[in-house]
């Protein structure tokens, strides 16, 4: 760790959106997952969430890792115990799909606790996704398909998101509580220092102002 890395660190940790999410309901192939995480990243995502019912989400070997050094990723059993989870911390869920009562997605306010749902390559949302979430939207389109591939649709509504925030002011100051941002901030800085904390069922130590771990005195 330099202190020049300390400082980009914090830069980016500076701009993380609590607030802002995805929940991607069964999709499945890597290359989809590593490309919405790098989105996620790029517009201040600090943690995206996944119905798996394995447990896990794939991973793609040329990219994903990289992304997911940034952006946790907490997966659910099943729909509603992610819908329930998200609600609990006051996210109102907007789900990409097609139906009578969807709205241009640029049309919607995401500068409020927001998770946009994505369903799978082949099907979209769920029916049950479709009925719990709170709003629907769509992508216009000209062409002859109709509908993107899921990761293109996750980055452009989520570059709405971002430019939305952006004009009311939500990056211009670090909006994490401290402890989170401390523990994300030595997660990101020392991650084999910290998985062996984690072990060892010990906090971590604590950083100085160029990103050294402190000693005891």
């Amino acid at each position: 760790m330099t202190p020049d890395r300390f400082a980009k660190l914090k830069q980016v940790l500076d701009r993380r959106q609590p607030d802002l999410t995805i929940l991607t309901e069964n999709v499945h192939k890597p290359h989809n997952i590593s490309a919405i995480l790098r989105s996620c990243d790029a517009v201040g995502v600090l943690t995206a969430h996944a119905v798996s019912a394995g447990g896990s989400m794939p991973r793609y070997h040329m990219t994903s890792g990289g992304s997911r050094k940034w952006v946790g990723v907490q997966v659910h059993p099943t729909l509603s115990a992610a819908a329930s989870s998200l609600r609990a911390q006051g996210f109102r869920l907007v789900a990409a799909h097609q139906s009578t009562k969807a709205e241009d997605y640029r049309d919607v306010d995401y500068t409020h606790p927001v998770a946009l749902l994505l369903g799978s390559e082949l099907i979209g949302v769920s029916r049950e996704a479709a009925e719990l979430a709170d709003a629907h939207v769509v992508i216009p389109m000209q062409g002859m398909v109709s509908s993107l591939n899921v990761s293109v649709a996750a980055a452009l509504i989520l570059y709405e998101a971002r430019r939305q925030r952006e004009a009311s002011g939500l990056y211009d100051s670090c909006r994490l509580d401290d402890e989170i941002y401390a523990t994300t901030l030595f997660e990101w800085a020392y991650p084999e220092v910290a998985a062996r904390y984690r072990k060892q069922e010990r906090p971590y130590p604590a950083l100085d102002e160029e990103g050294y771990i402190k000693v005891p005195e």
